[in-house]
């Protein structure tokens, strides 16, 4: 397995970094497909997994980091910015198509739960896009706001929003919360027991990098986000959508409702367990190869 440290500009010249995979066994360019991760998480977080499964299909990977997080630079640290990390993913297959191993009209986009939502943006917008694989996709963020929060409480959120916009206006820090909590009544981006459980044990096994925070402001980005509104458009790309049965985190409900507005041609594959079953064990072997095989199907010569 052939894995490079890579960097490259995303929008408005951030240095962005991560790994490109060769394909395996290619002997003159190859497809390539372009992973990012979700709300918080860094590439160290089984997107390697997933990258060496491509690779050993004979697929190029580029991995990398968030602007904000990780090996990427960006600043504010911490902030999720979703318009801007869909505009990188954009540059990152930029950056793929420079490659001599590439074949630069054999491209795809694997995005995962806040990606999985930049991924069909991206598939509907750039049309350099082959094939395209939304796992656990984020859909809606008004109607995952309006799911996680009390409707007598929304008011005071935007109020707490508003506060934080006029202190950054005036040069204070970012207000920031928790990304995840163990304690399901305070506030956080993830406010899951199993998002707390997953994020503190593999940062700990594998990614020292991530950070248990993000700003204020990423929940407010996220509640104006609509990545489903645009699936409509993805056809004629392939797509594949994988969507765990008992998702709390990016509601199931919202995927298979998005599902039903996309056009052909399109599949969707209904997986064990919840948000983050997909990351290792039975789940991340099916989930693997069933990205594995949309993208040698749709992108062979």
């Amino acid at each position: 397995m052939t894995r490079e440290d890579i960097e490259f500009p995303g929008e408005g010249g951030i240095t962005l970094r991560g790994w490109f995979y060769k394909a395996e066994g290619a002997t003159g360019p190859a497809p390539a497909v372009v992973v990012t991760h979700g709300m918080s998480g860094v590439k160290e977080m089984h997107l390697d997994d997933y990258a060496q499964v491509f690779a050993e299909a004979g697929l190029n990977v580029v991995v990398y980091d968030h602007r904000n997080f990780g090996a990427s630079d960006g600043s504010p640290r911490q902030e999720n910015d979703p318009v801007l990390q869909h505009r990188d993913i954009r540059n990152a297959i930029t950056y793929a198509t420079t490659r001599p191993e590439v074949d630069a009209s054999r491209i795809g986009v694997w995005g995962t739960s806040f990606a999985g939502g930049h991924a069909l943006v991206v598939a509907a917008i750039d049309k350099r896009v082959k094939a395209v694989v939304s796992q656990v996709p984020f859909i809606s963020g008004s109607r995952q706001l309006a799911q996680a929060v009390r409707p007598d409480f929304i008011h005071h959120v935007r109020e707490q929003f508003d506060g934080d916009r006029a202190n950054r206006f005036a040069g204070g820090e970012p207000a920031m919360l928790d990304a995840v909590t163990p304690d399901p009544t305070l506030p956080a981006m993830m406010p899951s027991l199993e998002a707390y459980e997953w994020f503190t044990k593999t940062s700990a096994d594998r990614a020292p990098s991530w950070k248990n925070q993000l700003t204020a402001r990423s929940l407010e980005m996220a509640s104006e986000y609509e990545p489903g509104s645009y699936i409509s458009r993805i056809a004629p790309t392939p797509l594949l959508m994988i969507v765990a049965a008992e998702d709390a985190d990016a509601p199931y409900q919202l995927a298979l409702e998005a599902y039903e507005a996309a056009r052909e041609p399109k599949q969707i594959i209904v997986t064990p367990g919840g948000h983050f079953a997909n990351y290792s064990g039975p789940g991340f072997d099916q989930a693997a190869a069933a990205a594995r095989d949309h993208f040698v199907k749709h992108l062979s010569a």
